[in-house]
């Protein structure tokens, strides 16, 4: 039986991705709800880095020789979000254990749930693919309401939580998931490259794991003392310092155990390789724009490495819920621009500049 609050408008307004650098705000049908869906008001939605490499063209959204293009548009954007519920269809309250008023989250991808990867529980790496607010099926949460199909994975959130800090579930499940990949043991040497929000997550992620050190990249010296806050030991700005050589001092000639790259560069790649002892493991989070070439005699004849992906967050949004709950991170700093829909692109702006922001939110 469906359930919903009376008087639902019938259109919205919506950030429609229809090319690169072609996003506009129009007004749209407000979703409809079948059985196990669910309708939520967006009360915050975060701009992401793959949301600005998106909009600047990057070829894993829009292809190149090699590859198709992840994106459909056109598309509402956005897959960082939390909304009210306030529609139900048949059976899905009793299935997430949510009732209309509640606030509530998806995980950014819904899975097929018939694939070779979904079918061996591993739903992250679902062949079909389905993210919102890339594909046809997922429109994003850069709109008034948004609609969690049928087959997702939805979570309840905590109801004192602030809507801006629960929008950062997403960023930071998906950083909890690359420092699981790094596989860190107590005595370890740990490098983060990026100390942008994903990397502040994985800061205070990796601090739970109680490395031995737990040293910051960034090439800002303000990002570098949030990373601090966030549970980092030492800042090393590459504008500065040779940081290669800084992390060898710092163990006496071998280098890091671990490093998690998260900045997007190609030189943090090379760095990364190059300040990692032998039989190290590296861990590959970022969304690159444009490819990177090193010599790949380093990860196996020199060094002999693990070199370990990081996609999404599977089975970590409970982890990242109880993290904000907890205070583990300074949510009202790291969230450092609140703006309603209507400014999306100064939020892009504002994200693609870094200069003054860390995390933008949009508040339709």
């Amino acid at each position: 039986m469906l359930q919903n609050i009376p008087d639902l408008p019938k259109t919205m307004a919506s950030v429609i991705c229809h090319a690169p650098e072609d996003y506009r705000l129009e007004e749209i049908p407000v979703p409809e709800v079948g059985p196990g869906e669910v309708l939520v008001k967006v009360a915050s939605a975060g701009i992401c880095a793959s949301d600005l490499k998106c909009y600047l063209g990057a070829p894993l959204f829009w292809g190149d020789a090699s590859r198709k293009g992840y994106c459909q548009p056109p598309i509402t954007p956005g897959h960082e979000f939390v909304g009210k519920v306030v529609a139900l269809g048949e059976g899905a309250g009793e299935k997430y254990g949510l009732e209309i008023g509640d606030m509530a989250v998806s995980e950014q991808i819904v899975p097929c749930w018939k694939c070779r990867f979904c079918m061996t529980g591993k739903y992250w790496m679902c062949a079909v693919h389905d993210i919102y607010g890339f594909r046809q099926r997922t429109p994003g949460a850069m709109a008034e309401y948004l609609k969690f199909p049928a087959g997702a994975l939805n979570h309840k959130v905590p109801s004192g939580m602030p809507a801006h800090h629960a929008a950062f579930i997403e960023p930071l499940a998906c950083s909890i998931h690359a420092v699981q990949r790094g596989n860190i043991e107590f005595q370890d040497t740990v490098v983060i490259a990026g100390a942008g929000p994903l990397g502040l997550g994985m800061f205070a992620a990796a601090r739970m794991k109680q490395p031995a050190l737990l040293i910051a990249v960034d090439l800002n010296d303000a990002r570098l003392e949030m990373a601090r806050r966030c549970g980092a030991d030492i800042g090393l700005n590459p504008t500065k310092v040779d940081v290669v050589d800084e992390v060898r001092k710092l163990t006496g000639g071998y280098g890091c155990d671990v490093y998690i790259e998260a900045t997007g560069h190609p030189k943090a790649v090379v760095d990364g390789l190059h300040m990692i002892r032998k039989l190290g493991t590296f861990v590959e989070f970022s969304v690159m724009r444009e490819p990177v070439t090193v010599d790949w005699t380093i990860i196996g004849d020199t060094k002999e490495l693990d070199i370990h992906g990081a996609h999404l967050s599977p089975h970590t949004y409970p982890v990242a819920i109880r993290m904000l709950e907890e205070g583990r991170l300074p949510m009202e700093e790291i969230v450092t621009q609140r703006m309603p829909l209507a400014d999306f692109q100064r939020g892009i702006d504002l994200v693609a500049s870094g200069a003054t922001s860390i995390k933008v939110t949009l508040e339709p």
